[in-house]
C-alpha cells in the first residue's frame, strides 16, 4: 500500500503496526527509538488522515506537566532521526500542526484500513491472503504508555478495530473456499482464536470437522464451546442443535455448506426468513468525562436514548439495552459484540469533555465486513443536558437510519430479482422509488408487491407500495381515481400490519391528503412523528401539507427539522421545495426563489419541483430566470402547463391565486 501522498523522492519506508512495531528502509530494519512515547507518536502520525495540532499531540502523550510543548519537540526530533533522510523531511510542521509525509511508503494498518473501506467482498483471493499475512499480532503490540490515558484509550480502540478487520478477512477467505480444506481450516482456527464467541465461526468449524470425518473432534469442540458460552452467560444450545442436525444430514449424504454470515444462526423469535429485518447493536459509549466511575452518566443516557429511538423507527431489529450493557461489563468491544450477537450492524462511540464543550464521536460499521459506513464527531456546548441528549440523539439516530437504508438498498440492487426475500425486495423497491420517473416507479411497485406477497405482515412494504400509487397520481402517470384508491388501500394494509410503525401512518396521511381530507391527513402525520420523533419523512410530509393550505410558518419549521434529521435524504428536493412554497405564501418572494432553486438543483428533482422554482422566481420578479427553468421542464415534459402544477398541489384559495398569477407572468397559463 502506497501512502496517502503522491510519490516523491526518498527511500521507501515500510512501517509495520499490526504486531510489534517495526520500520524498514529499502528492506533494511531500522533501530527504533528507545522512548516508547516517540514510537507511539510515529504510529499515531502514521495513521492520522490529516495534520494534527501540537496541543492535541501533547495531550495525547500525557504526563508532561512542566513543558508539554518542549517535550513534544524532543519527541519529534527523535522521530526525525529515524524517518527523515537527506533532502527529505518526513516529519513536517506547518504553523501549529504536525504531519508525517509517507510519500512512496507503506503502512500495513493503512493498507488494511483502505481495503476494508473499499469492500473486502470484491478483493481477489490472492490479495486477501496477502492482507491476512499483514496481521502479525495485536496493533502496536506491547506499546502501552504509563500515565497516558488518552493514548491508551486510542490504542485499545485501534486494537479492537484491527482485530475485527482481521476476523473479516479470515471470514471472507473461508467463505471463498472449501471450508474443509487445510487452508480454510487454518483460517477458521485463527478466526475462532480472535472471536471465540462468534457463532458463525463455530457453525462453520463444526461443519468442516464433520466433512473431514472428525466427528470426535467435533464433539470435543462443542463441549469446550458450551463451557465458554455458559461462562459468558450465552446460549450454546443452537450450536448443539445445529451439530445434531448436521450429523444426521451428513449420515444421509453430504449437504452444501452455507457461507459464513449468509443468515443468522438463530432467527428472531416469532419471525420467518421472509419477515427478517436488518439488526443492530448499540454498544455503551466509552466515557472520558471527568466523573465516570458509576454507570448511569451522560454516556449511558445517550446510548439508552439511541436504542429507544431506533426501536421506535420499527425498521430495525434492535438489541435490548440489558444485553449490550452486559457485554460491555465483560469488556467486549463493539465489533466483537456485533459478532457475538450476530447482528448486521454495530454502533460504538465515546464522549470527551473539553472545557465547556463535549465531543461525541460515533461510528456505524457493518459487522461482518468491518467496513465503517458512517463516522462523525459532534461538538456541543454543555448548557442543558436534556436538550443536549435530545439533539445528539436526533442526529445520530437519523444518520444511522439513513446509512443503513442506503446500504440495504445498494445491496439489494446487486442481487438477482428471483433470489430476493421480502426485506431485500422492499429495499430494491426503495432504490427504484427514489429515481422519481414513471418507469422506475413501476419497477418499484413490482418489488413492493413482491415483498408483500412474500410477507403480508411487512408494514413498510405496504407503505412503499402506497407511495408508488401516490406518485402515479401526483405526477399524472395514471388515472387519478384508481391510483388514489390503491394508495389508500395499501396504506390501510400497512396500518393493519403494524399500527405502531410511523411509516404506516405516513402512508395513510399521504393517501388521505390525496382524497382531499387535510385534517385527518395531518392527524395521521402527527401520529407518525409522535411514534418516532426521528422519522424524517413524517416531518417532511407535514411541511408538504402545511406549505400549501395549512400554516406556512409551521411548514418552514417542519421542513427545517426534516433536513436536520436527514440532510442527504432522497426527498431533499421536496424538503427544500416545501420551504419555498411556504415562503411564497408568506410573500417572502426573494427567499422563496432562492430556496426553490436549491430544490431544483437536486439531481433527482422532478418536473413539479422545477415548476415550484419557476413560479417562485416569477413571484420574485426574476422572469427571465423563470423562463429558463420552464425550458428545462419542457425538455422532460413537453406539454407541461401551469394547470398541471396547480392540479398537483392543494393550495388554499389565496395561495392558488398567487401561483396562478405567477403562471400567467411566465406564459405557463
Amino acid at each position: 500500500m502506497k501512502s496517502r501522498s503522491d510519490g516523491g523522492p526518498g527511500a521507501a519506508l515500510d512501517i509495520r503496526l499490526l504486531g510489534p512495531m517495526s520500520i524498514r528502509r529499502d528492506g533494511v530494519m531500522l533501530a527504533l527509538p528507545a522512548s516508547r512515547k516517540v514510537r507511539a507518536l510515529i504510529a499515531y502520525l502514521g495513521l492520522a488522515p490529516r495534520a494534527l495540532t501540537r496541543t492535541h499531540l501533547s495531550d495525547l502523550l500525557g504526563d508532561i506537566a512542566d513543558d508539554p510543548r518542549g517535550a513534544l519537540r524532543w519527541c519529534l526530533s527523535k522521530a526525525r532521526l529515524v524517518l527523515d533522510e537527506p533532502g527529505l523531511h518526513r516529519i513536517q510542521t506547518v504553523a501549529d500542526t504536525v504531519r508525517l509525509d509517507l510519500a512512496g511508503c507503506e503502512v500495513d494498518a493503512v493498507e488494511v484500513e483502505q481495503a476494508m473501506q473499499a469492500g473486502i467482498a470484491t478483493i481477489e483471493p490472492a490479495r486477501l491472503r496477502a492482507l491476512a499475512q499483514r496481521f502479525a499480532g495485536d496493533f502496536l503490540e506491547g506499546l502501552e504508555l504509563d500515565r497516558s490515558a488518552d493514548f491508551n484509550g486510542w490504542l485499545a480502540a485501534q486494537r479492537r478495530r484491527f482485530r475485527s478487520c482481521n476476523v473479516a478477512v479470515l471470514e471472507q477467505l473461508v467463505a471463498g473456499g472449501a471450508p474443509a480444506s487445510d487452508e480454510a481450516f487454518a483460517y477458521l482456527d485463527a478466526w475462532l482464536r480472535l472471536a471465540p464467541l462468534d457463532c458463525c465461526a463455530h457453525e462453520l468449524f463444526l461443519k468442516a470437522l464433520l466433512e473431514r470425518g472428525q466427528v470426535r473432534e467435533g464433539e470435543e469442540h462443542l463441549a469446550a464451546t458450551a463451557r465458554v458460552f455458559e461462562a459468558e452467560g450465552l446460549d450454546w444450545r443452537p450450536l448443539r442443535d445445529l451439530w445434531r442436525d448436521a450429523r444426521t444430514r451428513h449420515a444421509n449424504g453430504p449437504a452444501p455448506t452455507a457461507p459464513a454470515a449468509a443468515r443468522p444462526l438463530v432467527p428472531e423469535p416469532g419471525t420467518s426468513a421472509a419477515a427478517r429485518r436488518a439488526s443492530i447493536a448499540v454498544m455503551p459509549f466509552v466515557d472520558h468525562m471527568p466523573i465516570n466511575a458509576a454507570r448511569g452518566g451522560l454516556a449511558d443516557g445517550l446510548v439508552h436514548d439511541i436504542i429507544t429511538r431506533l426501536a421506535k423507527l420499527r425498521s430495525l431489529f434492535v438489541i435490548a439495552q440489558g444485553t449490550v450493557f452486559a457485554l460491555d461489563e465483560r469488556s467486549v468491544g463493539a465489533a466483537e459484540a456485533g459478532r457475538t450477537l450476530n447482528v448486521d450492524y454495530v454502533v460504538g462511540g465515546s464522549l470527551r469533555r473539553q472545557g465547556d464543550r463535549i465531543n461525541v464521536s460515533v461510528e456505524l460499521a457493518e459487522t461482518r465486513s468491518a467496513r465503517i459506513l458512517w463516522a462523525e464527531t459532534l461538538v456541543y456546548k454543555l448548557d442543558d443536558t436534556f436538550e443536549l441528549l435530545d439533539d445528539i440523539g436526533n442526529r445520530i439516530v437519523a444518520s444511522i437510519d439513513s446509512e443503513i437504508e442506503a446500504t440495504e438498498r445498494n445491496r439489494a440492487v446487486l442481487k438477482p430479482p428471483t433470489s430476493l426475500d421480502a426485506w431485500e425486495a422492499h429495499h430494491r423497491g426503495l432504490w427504484h422509488m427514489y429515481r422519481f420517473n414513471e418507469a422506475d416507479n413501476q419497477r418499484a411497485r413490482h418489488f413492493f408487491e413482491m415483498a408483500v406477497r412474500l410477507d403480508p405482515t411487512f408494514a413498510r412494504a405496504h407503505a412503499g407500495l402506497s407511495f408508488t400509487h401516490f406518485q402515479s397520481t401526483f405526477q399524472r402517470w395514471a388515472e387519478p381515481g384508481s391510483a388514489i384508491d390503491s394508495a389508500y388501500t395499501a396504506a390501510s394494509q400497512s396500518l393493519l400490519a403494524d399500527e405502531r410503525d410511523p411509516a404506516a401512518h405516513w402512508a395513510m396521511g399521504r393517501a388521505l391528503w390525496l382524497r382531499g381530507r387535510q385534517e385527518p391527513a395531518l392527524a395521521e402525520l402527527e401520529t407518525a412523528v409522535q411514534l418516532s420523533p426521528n422519522f424524517a419523512l413524517g416531518h417532511y410530509t407535514l411541511a408538504f401539507v402545511h406549505s400549501q393550505s395549512g400554516d406556512p410558518q409551521a411548514a418552514i419549521g417542519f421542513s427545517d427539522h426534516s433536513r436536520s434529521l436527514s440532510p442527504y435524504d432522497p426527498l431533499l428536493f421536496g424538503m427544500l421545495g416545501t420551504r419555498a412554497m411556504a415562503l411564497a405564501r408568506l410573500r417572502r418572494f426573494e427567499e422563496s426563489a432562492d430556496w426553490a432553486l436549491r430544490a431544483a438543483a437536486r439531481p433527482n428533482a422532478h418536473a413539479h419541483i422545477h415548476a415550484i422554482a419557476a413560479h417562485c422566481l416569477a413571484l420574485a420578479g426574476r422572469v427571465d430566470e423563470a423562463r429558463g427553468v420552464i425550458a428545462s421542464i419542457r425538455e422532460r415534459v413537453p406539454l407541461y402547463r401551469g394547470e398541471d402544477f396547480l392540479a398537483a398541489f392543494r393550495f388554499e384559495p389565496e395561495g392558488r391565486a398567487l401561483f396562478a398569477s405567477a403562471s400567467r407572468a411566465i406564459g405557463l397559463a
